[in-house]
């Protein structure tokens, strides 16, 4: 083997080793969805170093915690190889250069972890969706100030499955120029699919200001143009509305602090991230996200 392909196979043992190491974590934190993400990762890159491993690397036991009793087919696993990198998903296999090994039973321990680790995951995924039967699951996500990546399609778009045909909309601040930009580019990516709305209710309140008119002809213009999409808006107005959540029909329910507008101006028309929003910088927010059996109507 030679040294590129043997630095290659440890790198990415290293990375395999940590990503599982972090759903070993999440998974004994019950923060199970961010769990099933790094076991999957992990798999990943494991079953990549059984393909072509150096047989430098041996796994070490690391003793975990004794899981909790929520989910009762699989135990955590444990023990996992040897952690060499920071997080799931920090790297991926396609950025290594590695050969083979005639190691096998190297690639026989690795199978092992992995058969365990794949239990594990399926038992998580099994546990996820009785949660979402139930109406129990929720999911929240922290988004630091100034951080970048949180398009309103990187935030919504698991969630908006093809048989989506209704959306509700609280927010009472749809009123500005900018919120209505916000609200024009959550129509849009409800438009693009792959679900197939067909009606969105927005209840807002109105501008207490001068820019009443500005709002109402904005929200009409929006209203004509989702028309020609055979998309039909129903817009009300509210003068006690406070919370903000945002609702689809099969049953997801997603609460954000800050409702649509999240993200900060923009430093000029012309700067990286006025117009991709994976590139603007965001107020500091949370979002909570719930699955119910019956998602309730305005």
């Amino acid at each position: 083997m030679s040294r590129a392909g043997g630095d290659g196979t440890a790198a990415l043992e290293r990375a395999g080793a940590e990503t599982v190491k972090r759903a070993v974590e999440l998974d004994l934190a019950s923060r199970f969805q961010e769990s099933l993400v790094c076991y999957q990762e992990g798999i990943d890159l494991l079953l990549q170093v059984v393909k072509g491993t150096s047989p430098s690397a041996v796994p070490v036991p690391i003793p975990v915690p004794i899981p909790l009793p929520v989910l009762v087919r699989s135990p955590v696993p444990r023990e996992v190889p040897v952690p060499g990198w920071p997080r799931c998903g920090g790297h991926r296999p396609a950025r290594f250069g590695f050969a083979g090994t005639k190691d096998e039973a190297k690639k026989q321990r690795y199978r092992q972890k992995i058969s365990e680790y794949m239990t594990r995951a399926e038992d998580i995924k099994k546990h996820i969706e009785k949660e979402k039967q139930d109406g129990k699951y929720h999911k929240q996500i922290r988004i630091e100030e100034n951080a970048t990546g949180y398009s309103y399609e990187k935030l919504f778009q698991e969630y908006l499955t093809e048989i989506v045909s209704e959306v509700w909309v609280e927010d009472p601040y749809i009123r500005h120029v900018h919120q209505l930009y916000n609200f024009l580019r959550f129509c849009e990516m409800l438009v693009k699919g792959p679900c197939k709305v067909k009606t969105i209710h927005l209840l807002t309140s109105y501008d207490e200001g001068s820019g009443r008119n500005q709002q109402t002809s904005g929200l009409e213009e929006i209203k004509q143009s989702l028309r020609n999409y055979g998309v039909m808006l129903n817009v009300s107005f509210s003068s006690s509305i406070h919370d903000r959540e945002i609702r689809f029909n099969n049953g997801w329910m997603i609460k954000i602090g800050r409702g649509l507008d999240y993200f900060k101006k923009p430093e000029g028309r012309f700067c990286i991230g006025y117009c991709d929003f994976d590139l603007r910088p965001c107020h500091e927010t949370t979002v909570d996200v719930f699955h119910t059996k019956h998602t309730k109507k305005m």
